[in-house]
């Protein structure tokens, strides 16, 4: 089973970076605001950036790597 790292464009501009094995279901849970405490309050959300991993760890690790660079450094993967 793939799994996805994938960062989401909040409606204040703000970025959201998660994993799922099933993107759809994902952002559909954000946008209906059961997904997590942060997007809840900042609907609707849209995915801006989409990468398959081959598990659940290495889409773990990779959220996390993502998740420490700064807003600048997404924006420039987001870009590329």
């Amino acid at each position: 089973m793939n799994w996805f790292v994938y960062i989401l464009e909040c409606v204040d501009k703000s970025l959201y970076t998660g994993i799922t094995n099933d993107v759809e279901k994902r952002v559909a849970a954000h946008n209906k605001g059961t997904a997590s405490k942060y997007t809840r309050c900042r609907r609707p959300v849209k995915i801006v950036y989409l990468e398959q991993l081959e598990n659940r760890s290495l889409a773990s690790k990779r959220e996390l790597e993502i998740k420490s660079f700064s807003k600048k450094k997404k924006n420039d993967l987001i870009l590329a």
